[in-house]
């Protein structure tokens, strides 16, 4: 993928993501920051927004109709905007809603909001999935009856914002998976990948010093026994990383300041 195609790409998502309507309408839940969710410096980390995102969507699955028919969902892309910090001993406040629908996949806007003032803006491209085949699945009109009621954008279609590609002297070095990243389908959990992230972060601490935006997204699995490797660089506009596997990104990431 050429520049010119890429900046395009990722002019798709825009800054700010887009607001919801009707707060009081959203899906809410809050819990407190605990100590496991952050680091050093007391910041909530990136894998910790990650787990949060799919903790409150399987909660949203319970409080709608049908939801119980709808329990296999693929994440495709993660888009995590950290406008204010969130630290350690807060407690946060987690509203969840449709932005737009195809009728295999959503994008689902997911606001992080502390008590203290943090912010977090976040969207997730979700795609629906029948967890016997193994294969996108159309979801029930009457699931999909809230959505299509909350948003206009029904034709909802995917495109990748991010392509693999690496600066001549970058670095790949390891990242071991543990039992504990893989589940019983035998894949590494989305949260995990956010970890290489961090991993990444943890050698350029100026981004995540500032509002930063991170966009994450899945090329193909890690699964239970890959021996995976990190790649990060840096170029003008972004900090870039990719999860490899065999000498092919699985996974691409990019943060920028913002």
């Amino acid at each position: 993928m050429d520049t010119a195609t890429t900046v395009d790409r990722l002019a798709d998502i825009v800054f700010p993501l887009p607001a919801c309507l009707d707060e009081s309408r959203a899906f809410h839940e809050e819990w407190p920051v605990r100590l496991g969710d952050t680091d050093g410096r007391q910041r909530l980390r990136l894998d910790a927004v990650a787990r949060y995102l799919q903790d409150i969507g399987y909660d949203h699955l319970k409080a709608v109709e049908e939801g119980d028919l709808h329990q296999g969902w693929i994440v495709r892309r993660t888009v995590i905007d950290v406008l204010r910090p969130i630290e350690f001993g807060d407690h946060v406040h987690l509203r969840r809603w449709p932005a737009a629908l195809s009728n295999r996949w959503c994008n689902m806007r997911i606001k992080v909001e502390s008590e203290n003032g943090g912010l977090i803006e976040t969207e997730m491209f979700l795609i629906h999935v029948d967890i016997k085949a193994g294969r996108p699945a159309r979801m029930s009109d009457r699931f999909m009856a809230p959505m299509l009621a909350a948003t206009t954008d029904h034709r909802l279609r995917w495109r990748a914002a991010l392509a693999e590609s690496a600066a001549a002297d970058t670095e790949l070095w390891p990242f071991p998976l543990r039992v504990t990243d893989v589940d019983h389908y035998g894949h590494v959990n989305n949260a995990v990948h956010w970890e290489a992230v961090e991993e990444a972060l943890a050698r350029f601490p100026d981004l995540s010093a500032r509002p930063h935006r991170v966009i994450l997204e899945h090329a193909g699995p890690v699964l239970a026994g890959d021996d995976v490797g990190i790649r990060a660089w840096r170029s003008d506009t972004a900090l870039h990383v990719q999860l490899e596997v065999d000498g092919s990104a699985r996974t691409l990431a990019r943060v920028t300041a913002l």
